[in-house]
């Protein structure tokens, strides 16, 4: 296949891509404040008291939920798949948190970040070594926080994102989201997305002959 039979945008001058690279941009501009929007409603959500008493395992040993704050007053936790019974970290997950970067930011805004997973911690503990991981990582094992939070369910384990606030001794969740609703968690979307080929997945609406693949294959 020659250079010139390989799917790629139109080719056009300067001119006619300056025209529509501006009309794109108040596409953007608008996106930009709707994403803003949300999140405004996201911060006016109103929270619930957690009436479970939920024990952890950590690398401290047993602890409960408030522990897992480590003194801050916001915590958002990574529900990681990983089974009881699986010998390996969910593909997808290891990926994300493959691709996280410098969280000492959340730090600064008293905020900590969490994994938690349904598997044994001896399980976990072997995978964080063999990723190389820093990031706190705690076993549900022995609790209904799982299935609580909708991250263990009849079909199987699944991924998603919550978010905790506490007051005093008192712990309330705030927020959760599963799917697509977790890829914030990462930039190597968003940086995809402003690529020709954007994702390369299936759902994405491209044009003939872009390069795709299932999205969950």
């Amino acid at each position: 296949m020659s250079e010139n039979q390989i799917p790629h945008p139109p080719i056009v001058s300067r001119e006619q891509w300056a025209a529509e690279r501006e009309a794109l941009l108040l596409q953007e501009k608008a996106h930009t404040r709707e994403g803003d929007r949300l999140a405004a409603a996201r911060r006016r959500l109103p929270m619930v008291k957690l009436d479970k008493a939920y024990v952890f395992d950590g690398p401290e040993g047993k602890q409960q939920f408030l522990d897992l704050f480590a003194g801050k007053r916001q915590l958002i936790v990574y529900h990681f798949m990983y089974g009881p019974d699986w010998e390996r970290g969910c593909p997808g997950c290891t990926g994300f948190v493959d691709a996280i970067a410098d969280l000492s930011l959340l730090d600064e805004r008293d905020t900590r970040f969490v994994l938690v997973s349904r598997a044994p911690l001896a399980k976990l503990d072997t995978w964080k070594q063999e990723r190389g991981w820093s990031i706190p990582w705690y076993s549900s094992f022995e609790s209904e926080f799982n299935y609580d939070f909708d991250v263990t369910r009849e079909q199987g384990e699944a991924s998603g994102l919550s978010v905790f606030f506490q007051l005093g001794d008192e712990v309330y969740h705030t927020y959760s989201t599963y799917a697509r609703g977790v890829e914030n968690l990462v930039h190597t979307y968003a940086l995809l997305d402003v690529t020709p080929y954007g994702r390369q997945e299936d759902f994405e609406d491209s044009p003939e002959g872009w390069p795709q693949k299932p999205t969950y294959g």
